[in-house]
């Protein structure tokens, strides 16, 4: 889908164009369905939050920027509703004063995140991802599963390329004293979460509008 393609749906789906809003949801549904299921680990869940980010995309069109890349809008959508979901499980995260007591210190090994994402088919990536307080787990999805930019990040998270980075720095110690404190991550069940990631049905969502 090329970008002149997205902007005359986007400009259709606003004016109440059915078919318009249709194709913005098969483009977008599996990227908005994986970042749920990132950030809330359970299939169900995501799908539910998936139904509810395109809900809100399709009553807040008016509030949309046209300025704005369109996918940052609608992941940044999906972003808060799946912070806000974790919010109201009242999960049990590190303080930030326990986050900021784990030290790491750097080595010529690749990252702790970055081996997490290159193993990601074992049950180590979700262990680490809901370890991490919310905030921290967006960021570190974002840079690793989408390969967002800092600037990316901060415009679908609404804040600053400095505070991006905070976060994921303090992610990554997170996630480097989980890993020092297990010694290791067990290698069975992975494929599992692997499927799962992806199986959304293509019209899973589309077919809901």
């Amino acid at each position: 889908m090329g970008a002149d393609q997205e902007s005359l749906w986007v400009a259709q789906a606003r004016q109440g164009d059915q078919d318009a809003f249709a194709r913005l949801v098969a483009a977008y549904q599996v990227p908005v369905y994986n970042l749920a299921y990132r950030m809330l680990g359970s299939v169900a869940d995501a799908e539910d939050a998936t139904q509810e980010t395109f809900l809100r995309v399709y009553t807040r069109f008016d509030t949309y920027d046209s300025s704005r890349k369109f996918a940052s809008w609608i992941l940044s959508i999906a972003s808060h509703h799946c912070v806000d979901r974790l919010r109201r499980r009242r999960e049990n995260t590190p303080s930030m004063e326990e986050i900021m007591a784990w030290r790491w210190v750097p080595d010529e090994r690749p990252r702790p995140e970055e081996r997490v994402v290159a193993r990601e088919s074992s049950h180590e990536m979700r262990r680490v991802l809901d370890v991490l307080p919310s905030q921290y787990r967006l960021v570190i999805v974002l840079r690793y599963w989408y390969d967002m930019s800092y600037e990316e990040i901060a415009d679908v998270t609404e804040s600053t390329t400095s505070a991006v980075k905070s976060r994921l720095h303090r992610a990554r110690q997170v996630v480097a004293a989980m890993l020092q404190s297990e010694g290791g991550a067990d290698a069975h069940g992975g494929a599992a979460d692997e499927t799962e990631e992806r199986r959304l049905s293509p019209n899973a969502v589309s077919q809901s509008f």
